[in-house]
């Protein structure tokens, strides 16, 4: 699910800011979740996919 969301978040040409505000958290919980070192909730999952317009399985698996 971390490479999708950066993979997501590239595509729309966003950086972790500007996905950060969008979402209503901080940057650095967005680079934390880029990298591996804290996992979203189940909410803010549903949350990212809701933004990116994707089923969660393609925003959690990459399908």
């Amino acid at each position: 699910m971390l490479t999708m969301l950066k993979k997501f978040r590239k595509q729309r040409k966003l950086t972790q800011r500007d996905l950060a505000d969008a979402l209503h958290i901080s940057q650095t919980s967005v680079s934390k979740y880029e990298r591996g070192e804290s996992e979203p909730d189940l909410e803010m999952v549903i949350r990212m996919a809701d933004f990116f317009e994707v089923s969660i399985d393609e925003f959690v698996r990459g399908k």
